[in-house]
Formats: structure tokens, C-alpha cells, sequence
């Protein structure tokens, strides 16, 4: 058992105690980073149906692409303050809880490093890792702090972001194809020395892209706004209407390029669409989670066989995130079933949803097993030693 003392942090919470919004989001989340990833394996995205393809790069642009990384990132530092909470409720003092957390970051950073490592460069873990380490003295900063810190990053953020978005763009080529991990002919060792060249460039970019979602989601946190859906309803729903009015409408310029709908766009208009769509997709983003929070409430009041799937996925999301990219590596790459050069866009948006179906039934399995998912029991068992 854990030592009852103020200078060694007590386990997590019991699985039972969890408010369902949070791990009703992170479920959620799971089917846009698959959405996200899965087209980023395949060599040429227009492959297969061309209109569906067309449709499908419409619809990424506008609800999935820049989209999915700030609800994660909101939702991690949702959790950031829930774990810090706990454990001063459970009578730790401030400086042994924020060791916790910093070993947790560092924990997570190097998960993430062993798979950039084995797997892929797509790893979403050590950026949140090192921006636990750097967020965690500003826990307790005051709320304009937060606001006004998630402000200015959010400027190089979108910055980064719509430029790599503006250049493919500008050569008619897919954002996915201009992001592409599909290895072609290169074999693992030319995979492996890829993968560590681009890594640290890639673990910077990718903290700068997080930083502004984490604090926003400090701050909710705070207001226990997903923890309490019922009580901050009406908030919840003006802040979805209007993330979701904005996340669309900064969108479609983009998602119409990106389709090939609007045809020979001025570069002026290309690069207005290419820095807008990011910005307002983090916006759509931590909308989605407030969308969450409101279907949580029907979830309190009556829970349901999916709805407890789904909070069962969210509650493994590392585990579940991990075995994603074990499914894409399987499928996509030549040592496994080389389908990299068979799919587009429209088969790899297949293969997510099906790695996401299957995802929910190995978690509920788990949960009807008393089984928490391998990754956080690993990532527990090393931060709380």
C-alpha cells in the first residue's frame, strides 16, 4: 500500500469515482486521431473513388485535420488539474504532488521516445510529457495568466502549422501527401536513423502546437466544467455553438482547396485559408469537448451500454492510442501487409474506423475483466513508486 504521508503522492482514483465527460472525450478523441493518422500511411491519397476521396478530404479539413490535437491537449490539462486535486484532497502538500507530476512527464516523454523508437514518427506522448514539465509551475498561476499565456503561444502555433499546410497547398498537392510516413521501399534501419534525425525538430514543433490547448483546458478544469455538466449547461452550450460556428467557417476555405472545389485559388487566398484553418480548428477543437460535456449529461442521468464503452476506451486512451499505431504499422508498412500502396484517403478513413470499433470492444472487454489498459498501469506504477 501507498505510504500515508504528504511526501508520497497516493495512487489514482478508483475507476468508479470518474466523472463520464472526460472519458467521454477522450473516447471521442481517439476516432479523430485515428482519422487523422491512418491517411498519413498511405503513398497516394487519391487512390480508390475519386468523389468520395474528394468528399472525405472536404470533411477532413473541416472537422478532423488541426482539430483532434486540441482536444487532446485541452483534455490533458483538464487532467492535470483533476490529478493535482485529488491528491491535495488526499492530504499531499503541493511540492510532493508537483514532483508526481513532473515525473509523470518525464515518464510519458520517454513512453513516447520508445515509440518514436519502435514504431513511428507519428507519437503524440513526449510532447505532452515535456509540456507537463513545463506547465506544471504555472498550475497554480491565475487565470488571465493562463488565458493570456494560451493566447500568445496559439500565434506561432497556427503560424507553423499553416505554413506546412500552405505549401502543399500552393503545389496542388494533399496536406496528407506533403505529411506522409509511408516508407515505400525504405527498410527498417533506413525507417529507425529517418525517424531519430527528424524526432527532436518534430518534439519542439509538436509542444508549441499543445502548449495553448493545455492551458485552456487548465482553466476549465478549474470550473470542473466537464466534471459538472448539468450545472454549467448553458455555458456549455454557448461555448459550443460558438467554437463549432468558428471552427466551420475558418475551415472551409481550406477544405475546398483541399478538395480540389476551388479551383486555382489566388495565393493571397491560399495563404489566408492555410493560417486560418488551423486557428479556428483549435477553437473547434475545445468545442468538440464541450460538446462532450453536454452529452454527458443524458449519460449521468441514465447510463447506456455504448456511453460506458466509450468512457471504458477513454479511460485506456494511452493504451488504445499506442495500439493504433500497432493496427496502421500491421496494415500500412512493407513488412506487414503493405497496403500503403493499395489504399487512399477514403480505405484509410475505413481502416481507422474499424481500428476504432475494435478499440471500444477491447476496452469494454478489459473493463468487464477489472483490467485498466497495460500503458497507464505501466505509466502509474513508474510515476508513483
Amino acid at each position: 500500500m501507498p505510504l500515508q504521508s504528504s511526501t508520497s503522492p497516493k495512487g489514482p482514483v478508483a475507476t468508479a469515482a470518474r466523472a463520464p465527460a472526460p472519458d467521454l472525450a477522450r473516447g471521442i478523441m481517439l476516432l479523430a486521431i485515428a482519422y487523422a493518422h491512418a491517411p498519413l500511411y498511405v503513398q497516394t491519397v487519391d487512390r480508390g473513388p475519386s468523389l468520395l476521396n474528394d468528399i472525405l478530404a472536404f470533411l477532413h479539413q473541416l472537422l478532423i485535420n488541426n482539430h483532434a490535437r486540441p482536444m487532446f491537449a485541452f483534455l490533458f490539462g483538464y487532467s492535470l488539474v483533476q490529478l493535482l486535486n485529488r491528491q491535495l484532497e488526499r492530504g499531499n502538500d503541493w511540492v510532493s504532488v508537483r514532483k508526481l507530476l513532473r515525473r509523470r512527464g518525464w515518464w510519458l516523454f520517454a513512453i513516447g521516445f520508445v515509440h518514436v523508437l519502435v514504431l513511428i514518427p507519428l507519437d503524440i506522448l513526449a510532447p505532452y510529457g515535456i509540456a507537463a514539465l513545463l506547465c506544471v509551475g504555472l498550475l497554480r498561476a491565475k487565470d488571465a495568466t493562463l488565458l493570456w499565456v494560451s493566447g500568445i503561444v496559439l500565434v506561432p502555433s497556427a503560424l507553423l502549422v499553416g505554413l506546412a499546410m500552405w505549401y502543399p497547398l500552393t503545389e496542388g498537392m494533399s496536406t496528407y501527401e506533403a505529411g506522409s510516413i509511408a516508407p515505400g521501399a525504405l527498410g527498417p534501419v533506413e525507417m529507425l536513423m529517418g525517424r531519430l534525425v527528424g524526432w527532436p525538430f518534430g518534439l519542439v514543433i509538436g509542444v508549441i502546437m499543445v502548449i495553448p490547448g493545455v492551458f485552456v483546458g487548465i482553466w476549465a478544469a478549474r470550473r470542473r466544467l466537464l466534471e459538472e455538466p448539468v450545472r454549467h449547461r448553458s455555458f456549455l452550450i454557448r461555448v459550443s455553438v460558438i467554437t463549432t460556428a468558428v471552427s466551420l467557417l475558418g475551415s472551409i476555405p481550406a477544405g475546398l482547396m483541399q478538395a480540389g472545389w476551388w479551383a486555382e485559388p489566388s495565393g493571397t487566398a491560399t495563404l489566408v485559408a492555410s493560417l486560418i484553418q488551423p486557428l479556428s480548428g483549435h477553437f473547434g477543437g475545445i468545442g468538440l469537448a464541450a460538446v462532450m460535456g453536454l452529452a454527458a449529461i443524458p449519460v449521468i442521468r441514465r447510463p447506456n451500454a455504448l456511453a460506458t464503452a466509450l468512457q471504458s476506451l477513454g479511460q485506456r486512451s494511452m493504451s488504445l492510442y499506442l495500439f493504433q499505431s500497432i493496427v496502421f504499422v500491421a496494415l500500412f508498412f512493407p513488412y506487414g501487409l503493405s497496403l500503403q500502396d493499395d489504399l487512399g484517403l477514403a480505405g484509410a478513413t475505413g481502416v481507422a474506423t474499424a481500428t476504432w470499433l475494435l478499440s471500444i470492444l477491447i476496452a469494454d472487454l478489459m473493463r468487464r475483466a477489472g483490467h485498466r489498459g497495460p500503458a497507464e498501469i505501466l505509466l502509474r506504477r513508474l510515476a508513483y513508486r
